[in-house]
């Protein structure tokens, strides 16, 4: 008895977590805590409705040895076609008083990030996402060679309900 309703509960809170608009989510791990300039998380979808509007986002999960409170990034979303979009977004990830923004317990947060409101994938065939970090210390030129703590870069897109 106890263990049905073990399950029951389980079964409960996976049916609540779900998120029944997402058609894709996948993360990439960066090695260590330690983004190396140049080193682009690459992602791959397909198979999206031609038709109905999505919204995308970019998950950030870092931890306490982050050193900045925004986060500068490149990317380039490639269509099956062969068209690319190159985009240089900047994110709020604490609050001037040092708290992280995000979500999670401990040291480690999540941002879910606005990167594209209201996209059609118009065309079938493989998209292909690139991110990379475009992180630089203030009065500096070059990029930071080594960007310590991000854990995992995410991309995840979302049926739009409006």
């Amino acid at each position: 008895m106890r263990n049905k309703i073990c399950y029951a509960l389980v079964f409960l809170l996976c049916m609540v977590s779900c998120n029944s608009n997402l058609v894709f989510s996948d993360y990439v791990p960066v090695g260590n805590g330690k983004w190396e300039i140049g080193k682009a998380m690459d992602f791959e979808f397909s198979q999206l409705d031609s038709v109905q509007n999505h919204h995308m986002f970019i998950s950030i999960r870092n931890d306490n040895t982050f050193e900045f409170s925004n986060l500068f990034l490149i990317t380039e979303l490639e269509y099956p076609d062969g068209n690319t979009i190159k985009d240089t977004l900047e994110f709020k990830m604490a609050e001037p008083t040092g708290e992280w923004l995000g979500k999670g317990v401990g040291s480690i947060k999540e941002n879910k990030l606005w990167y594209r409101e209201n996209i059609v994938f118009p065309d079938s065939g493989v998209y292909k996402l690139r991110v990379a970090h475009a992180m630089r210390k203030n009065g500096e030129v070059d990029g930071l060679h080594i960007l310590q703590g991000i854990t995992d870069v995410g991309l995840e897109i979302e049926k739009s309900t409006q």
